[in-house]
């Protein structure tokens, strides 16, 4: 990286929790968050946010009379961003940034509306607004009352981790000394569970671990749904308050071979790992928060990607989908979060139904990996402050 960029804070909304302590406390144990919900005629696994973060995004809703008719991929991120620049000490004086995206982005509302529209044959006055992408970075530009530019977008499952390579971007280019960047997802709807379901890549089984991410050896996909946001702040420089810095940025689209499709051994990892890398040697990477959707394909060949840039100086491998599923857009940044937590308390937070691993060194540098449908592949090589 040819300029030091720092995160100076994360926060979330998710299964998990809200504040680092209950974060990390549930990520010390081997519970699962899924539940058996229903989805209108359908019944299927999903990871709801916990009941503290409900409230905190109900207590938004109420606070303004405009705030009750958005959408909760809206709401779980103006909850986070809130707190993200509480914790970097941001003020409305500050001149940032700001570029949270999502996969499906207003699914919840979209779904209502297109209801309302098929049994009455016309739209609501505020269909078009608050489900249109752009309305989540809008809305909390609005709420923070910042000056500085705006931006969404939707790369699908890396959409967070795109946010934050366009964060960099902007930073490196002197444009602006502050940037908000994550991701939101609330796709716990009946059609978009119906379109998991379709690909044929959803958990089926009740059992102990119902999504079984990184089992190289499951005969089923298992693939679960679950709800969250995540943003953190980035500057320039090396700051006082980082919790650490941005040491290597990947990216890479392979080549389709059909439309959801990776490659068996997964060339755009492959392309963006090494990128992320290309100035650190492979034996300084403590550990990989690996992408792991919990489907067969997704997994191994994420893992034949790993082993072909690793070779036999694997790291600790893991993931946090067995636990909370799959966030979409905002999971990048979940795992952002995930990795940040490993290396401030020092511990290898492993996945419970394969090999134990050990962590024999202090855990200093953390690769993250996300990719979405298209092959849209990003890593973030995360070294502590």
């Amino acid at each position: 990286m040819s300029q030091i960029i720092s995160i100076t804070s994360i926060a979330s909304v998710s299964p998990l929790g809200n504040d680092p302590k209950t974060i990390w406390e549930n990520y010390m144990n081997d519970k699962h968050f899924f539940i058996q919900k229903d989805f209108g005629d359908q019944t299927a696994f999903a990871s709801v946010l916990d009941n503290n973060s409900k409230e905190k995004v109900v207590l938004l809703k109420q606070s303004d009379i405009k705030y009750k008719a958005l959408d909760n991929s809206v709401l779980f991120a103006m909850v986070a961003s809130r707190e993200a620049i509480r914790k970097a000490n941001w003020t409305k004086e500050d001149l940032f940034g700001i570029n949270i995206g999502s996969s499906r982005g207003a699914t919840e509302l979209f779904e209502k509306h297109y209801k309302e529209y098929i049994e009455t044959g016309k739209a609501q006055t505020l269909a078009s607004s608050t489900t249109t992408l752009g309305n989540i970075s809008s809305w909390i530009a609005h709420d923070l009352q910042s000056q500085g530019p705006e931006v969404s977008h939707s790369i699908t499952c890396s959409t967070a981790l795109h946010a934050l390579l366009n964060g960099v971007a902007w930073l490196r280019a002197g444009m602006v000394e502050k940037f908000l960047v994550g991701g939101s997802e609330a796709p716990l709807t009946p059609f978009t569970i119906a379109q998991m379901k379709a690909m044929k890549i959803y958990a089926k089984e009740e059992q102990e671990f119902p999504c079984r991410a990184f089992d190289l050896d499951k005969k089923q996909n298992s693939m679960i749904l679950g709800e969250g946001a995540s943003v953190c702040c980035l500057e320039v420089g090396k700051k006082e308050n980082a919790l650490a810095y941005i040491e290597g940025i990947g990216y890479a689209t392979e080549i389709l071979e059909h439309n959801i499709s990776i490659s068996a051994e997964a060339e755009c990892f492959k392309k963006s790992m090494a990128m992320a890398l290309k100035d650190t040697s492979i034996e300084d990477v403590d550990v990989i928060v690996m992408h792991a959707p919990g489907t067969i394909k997704g997994d191994s060949s994420e893992y034949k990607a790993i082993q072909h840039i690793f070779g036999e100086s694997l790291p600790l491998l893991t993931t946090n989908k067995w636990k909370i599923g799959h966030t979409f857009g905002a999971s990048g940044m979940l795992n952002i979060e995930m990795a940040l937590l490993m290396m401030e308390h020092n511990h290898f937070i492993d996945v419970p139904f394969t090999t134990p691993q050990v962590a024999n060194k202090t855990i200093k540098t953390v690769l993250i990996n996300a990719v979405g449908f298209g092959g849209n592949a990003v890593s973030i090589l995360l070294r502590k402050a």
